[in-house]
């Protein structure tokens, strides 16, 4: 970065800084991942879920519990989607390599897997104690796998390819 010395004149930037800002030597341009927005949106059906549980526990309605084992079964569904993606993103060259979290995205699914056989149960003990329990990691898992995408800059400066 510019830093100003006591003189006020303008410092350059140093050689590892300059290595960074250097565009990518790969001459084919960035292709956009196919499964990004499939696990975003079964991420978001999966939270929301947790949100319906929450809700019943604190009303006893039952139909927020309906709510809840459908957001569940949805996100499930759309989860595998973004699966069937990712494999296509491996097959073409556009993943070039797992990480930690898609890990964390595969616990939460196998999490929620087992959480819509809970919800599948009658009445109260369908989300009370252990749907909400799971709901709640799952979501925890989530909100991780997802806090590096929240920052815009990670990996774009340098021109790295997604």
């Amino acid at each position: 970065m510019l830093a100003q010395g006591p003189s006020d004149k303008v410092a350059p930037f140093s050689e590892a800084e300059r290595e960074r800002l250097r565009p990518s030597s790969d001459p084919r341009p960035a292709q956009a991942l196919l499964h990004r927005g499939f696990i975003g949106a079964g991420a978001v059906l999966l939270i929301a879920a947790f949100g319906t549980d929450c809700t019943y526990a604190l009303t006893a309605l039952w139909q927020w519990a309906n709510f809840s084992a459908w957001l569940i079964t949805i996100g499930l569904i759309v989860l595998l989607l973004a699966l069937f993606m990712l494999l296509i993103d491996f097959v073409s060259g556009r993943a070039r390599r797992l990480k930690g979290s898609f890990l964390l995205v595969a616990a939460a699914g196998l999490l929620s897997f087992v959480n819509a056989f809970v919800h599948s149960r009658d009445a109260w003990t369908s989300v009370v104690p252990q749907g909400i329990l799971l709901s709640a990691v799952s979501t925890v898992l989530l909100l991780i796998a997802a806090a590096p995408g929240w920052s815009l800059a990670v990996g774009r400066v340098a021109g790295e390819r997604p």
